[in-house]
């Protein structure tokens, strides 16, 4: 007989194994699909609710574009399966024109938004001036988050944060285990209450405000946190009362959170279906009007799509040459929302068009792998949507 005694866990469950939360950047292409569409499994979160009545989108002709990358015809097909495409939905004047779905999501899967959600939190910011919780995009971030004072923030002013040029020191690398990005996702992984802010009030200087744009994540933590300090309320109702059930979102979204029942994650890994991201890009088309009434200032869309910085393309993963508030700039004119492993929301004013892409690239070391220009094979698809809509 062995000396060796029996483990006694309890009664034996079926249960999901999922990837440890602060790996999230890190993932395997065997773990990402099932990490990505199971987000509020590994975080904490708060509902966005939807409302009672979902604004319908009505079905058109479905488009067939063929392209060429690289000396080859692409199909649809063929962009889903290079470009390892979980969800893709193209609306053209508000109608449905493509929907499709792979990698096991389904319609009512919420898919992790990545850093697309930066744009949707920076347009709070216009809901909250609309409604007088905040004065201005002038205004020091301090005047919201007192805490800061003392820290490399102070100076810095709510158009900063928009802007991603805070001038604070940061490191986005997702590959450095140590980088600022990491230590963020670590803490968030271990759901520390507090834990984003303290670190944020560690981090130094490093430039002027203003005289610089710097991919911060952490930047758009703090405008998260800035807009529940504003408006007295979670940034999940805010965003729930002021546009997604006001809009009609046909389910409801959620943001992680930093820790059980802390400060949403203003700039990462939300969870939101196929079909209410495109809602969210007819949100912008539509000025920020709903049924007649202003949720967002005259002009607050088109200061967003102004670059305020001008950005090499060849330096960021759509191949925008500038930055707005919140929004990458694409050289058509474009508004994109853009987030890790592929994930992005197109919104073009000029041709009334938006392009939903949920994805998951493969992230190092096991990209060399594959051997796609994802990037190439993605503009040249939205190239082929927009012909022709001049």
């Amino acid at each position: 007989m062995s000396d060796v005694p029996p483990m006694t866990t309890g009664i034996a469950q079926p249960t999901a194994m999922l990837p440890k939360g602060e790996e999230f950047l890190l993932l395997s292409p065997t773990d990402q699909a099932w990490a990505y569409r199971n987000v509020d499994g590994m975080f904490a979160t708060r509902p966005i609710r939807r409302g009672a009545t979902p604004c319908e989108l009505p079905r058109g002709s479905e488009i067939a574009p063929e392209w060429t990358v690289a000396g080859s015809t692409r199909t649809i097909e063929d962009h889903v399966r290079r470009t390892n495409v979980a969800g893709l939905l193209v609306i053209q004047d508000g109608a449905i024109r493509l929907e499709r779905y792979a990698l096991g999501l389904t319609p009512t899967d919420r898919w992790s938004t990545m850093s697309t959600v930066k744009s949707m939190t920076s347009t709070l910011v216009g809901a909250a001036i609309q409604d007088g919780a905040i004065r201005s995009v002038d205004d020091e971030v301090c005047r919201y988050l007192p805490l800061l004072r003392g820290s490399a923030y102070e100076g810095a002013t709510v158009r900063h944060l928009l802007t991603m040029s805070s001038g604070v020191r940061w490191n986005e690398d997702y590959t450095d285990r140590t980088s600022d990005v990491n230590r963020y996702s670590k803490s968030l992984g271990d759901k520390v209450p507090g834990g984003v802010l303290a670190m944020m009030r560690e981090l130094a200087p490093d430039v002027p405000p203003g005289s610089r744009f710097l991919y911060n994540t952490g930047d758009t933590y703090l405008l998260g946190c800035l807009l529940s300090a504003a408006t007295g309320t979670t940034l999940a109702a805010y965003m729930s009362e002021r546009i997604w059930a006001r809009f009609g979102m046909e389910s409801d979204a959620f943001y992680t959170l930093e820790s059980e029942d802390g400060q949403e994650i203003g700039g990462s890994r939300a969870g939101v279906t196929l079909r209410d991201f495109g809602r969210f890009g007819l949100f912008i088309l539509a000025d920020g009007v709903v049924d007649g009434a202003r949720v967002l200032p005259e002009g607050w869309v088109a200061d967003a799509a102004t670059p305020h910085f001008a950005l090499d393309p060849a330096g960021n993963s759509w191949g925008a040459t500038g930055y707005g508030y919140g929004w990458w700039l694409d050289p058509d004119g474009a508004m994109v929302a853009v987030g890790f492993a592929g994930q992005s929301l197109y919104v073009n004013r000029r041709t009334r068009t938006v392009i939903v892409t949920l994805s998951c690239w493969p992230q190092p070391p096991f990209d060399a792998a594959y051997r796609v220009d994802r990037k190439a094979e993605r503009l040249a698809f939205r190239a082929a949507v927009n012909a022709g809509r001049g």
